[in-house]
């Protein structure tokens, strides 16, 4: 399913109706796709070891697949997932859509719904220069429907922001969370990463490193649209940029700096890639106008190395 703008979002009756038809249709098409051991463990299912007790095997799934699965249980899936959302300035853009916002959040509730059909438990927290919202983690259906109410009042906020200007502190952010968490866990981010400096990119990755040493897993999705943010796509007229972090502008004509725009950006994902690799931290970039799949795919590899 194709990344839906905030006009489509809001025509569904509630967000938590397209979470569930979002892993609905994922789940589904693992089970078309040859990957089928996958979808099978995600719809509470793992792979008959030989050798171990035949209890438990699903002989319904045998006589559909003729492949030999185990029911899983609660105590095999006590995965807990902190879901990390950035809420700058930055990530209203592009404006009236707010798409890397509503591309997060969407993505977010589809894995919040994913995660507790698995019986695992999932905490929320939203950020910009300080931590807005932070909840339990917890892998009730209350619990869950919870998160997913405080993610549809996230897309109903107004497409830019009110009050005063603020940055983005994803370090402290992220420092703050790894010494609050105190189980090893999974923390999934969604982000752009744009920062004011490369002080603050340089913190933000010591603060991911913290994580780690802690012993936590981390998954980076790195939320951009990447055809004016990335590939500097825009009509060649006059335009007046603003930064929406700081209120400067800039008038300019696109051809004016698009090649040194592109390769500072590519140099940009390119380091800030390699250091997640170093740290070994799951890097995946994605584009707001894209499918979800990939981000649930992205969780699911993930997922599956955690094992």
């Amino acid at each position: 399913m194709p990344a839906p703008d905030l006009a489509a979002v809001r025509s569904f009756e509630n967000l938590e109706f397209l979470a569930r038809q979002l892993v609905d249709g994922f789940i589904t098409g693992l089970h078309q796709s040859p990957y089928h051991g996958f979808s099978v463990e995600f719809s509470e299912h793992r792979l008959y070891n030989p050798g171990e007790s035949t209890r438990h095997i699903d002989w319904k799934v045998f006589a559909r697949t003729d492949k030999l699965f185990v029911k899983r249980y609660e105590e095999e899936t006590n995965l807990r997932a902190h879901l990390l959302i950035d809420v700058s300035p930055s990530m209203y853009y592009p404006a009236p859509d707010h798409a890397k916002l509503t591309f997060s959040v969407v993505a977010a509730a589809a894995l919040a719904t994913l995660l507790t059909r698995q019986r695992d438990a999932v905490g929320l927290v939203t950020f910009a220069d300080r931590v807005e919202l932070q909840t339990p983690v917890r892998s009730t259906t209350t619990h869950r429907h919870a998160v997913l109410l405080a993610l549809q009042r996230l897309l109903e906020r107004p497409a830019a922001p009110v009050g005063p200007r603020r940055g983005t502190d994803v370090a402290g952010v992220i420092h703050t969370i790894a010494q609050q968490i105190p189980k090893r866990s999974l923390v999934i981010l969604f982000s752009d990463m744009l920062g004011r400096d490369a002080a603050g990119q340089a913190a933000a990755l010591a603060a991911l490193q913290h994580l780690r040493h802690q012993h936590h897993e981390v998954l980076l999705f790195h939320v951009l649209d990447r055809s004016t943010e990335a590939n500097f796509d825009f009509a060649e007229r006059p335009y007046i940029f603003e930064d929406v972090e700081t209120g400067q502008e800039i008038k300019l004509q696109p051809s004016q700096i698009r090649a040194q725009y592109q390769a500072a950006m590519a140099t940009f994902e390119q380091d800030l890639a390699l250091r997640c690799g170093q740290l070994k931290i799951d890097f995946v970039p994605v584009d707001v106008r894209e499918p979800f799949e990939k981000v649930l795919y992205a969780y699911l590899v993930k997922r599956g190395k955690g094992r």
